[in-house]
């Protein structure tokens, strides 16, 4: 469906015309989501930054996440996760995944502040949605932030995902929705996990270069 992040943002971007030119927040939920975000603000001649969000690993099954947290503290838990585990131990996870979120704002924004959410337009862009955890407490954070006008958009995902945010947004866009769809790297010729090194220097190059 794309070649590469770079493809697919470009092809986001698109299909997000009609926001060029508005002064909304592109904000990329690292770090698949960065160079998708970055194609698409440096379209749309929007502000760019870096949202953290971050899967909550189920105990002995680390790629199942029941749920996320976000940078301000947000978080979503799957609806019968938190009744099945014990609260200790759903604190300690929390815990450990906001330590993580404080060294990918160091390593990632260089430690700085999200840019200003409150009253404006925010696009939330990953490479694509799975089981949206990691979006939706991105969703909250912004909501809690008095968000004017939230998009969720992303390259691909399952057809149930998009029905879901639709609910609590603005507006979904969503390029793809494969009808087997069972993981975001299905949708990408060239897939690979992005390094911290190069979703810091995506940044970067924006604040060095495209940043008004």
């Amino acid at each position: 469906m794309f070649e590469d992040r770079k493809d697919a943002g470009e092809k986001l971007a698109k299909a997000l015309k009609k926001y060029k030119g508005k002064g909304v927040l592109v904000l990329g939920i690292p770090k698949g989501g960065v160079e998708v975000g970055y194609e698409v603000a440096k379209y749309l001649d929007a502000d760019f930054s870096i949202v953290v969000s971050r899967k909550l690993p189920y105990p002995g099954n680390p790629e199942f996440g029941f749920g996320a947290v976000s940078e301000d503290g947000s978080k979503f838990i799957i609806s019968g996760y938190e009744e099945q585990l014990p609260k200790e131990l759903v604190a300690e996870i929390i815990r450990k995944q906001e330590l993580e979120i404080k060294r990918r704002i160091s390593v990632l924004r260089n430690g700085k502040p999200l840019p200003e959410i409150k009253d404006r337009t925010v696009i939330l862009v990953d490479d694509g949605i799975a089981m949206g955890s990691t979006m939706r407490a991105v969703v909250y954070l912004c909501k809690n932030k008095k968000a004017k006008k939230i998009i969720v958009a992303a390259p691909v995902s399952g057809e149930s995902a998009e029905k879901e945010f639709s609910g609590f947004v603005d507006e979904v866009v969503i390029l793809e929705k494969p009808q087997f769809f069972s993981a975001v790297a299905q949708a990408y010729e060239n897939w690979y996990d992005v390094p911290d090194a190069q979703a810091a220097s995506i940044l970067q190059r924006w604040e060095t270069t495209l940043k008004h």
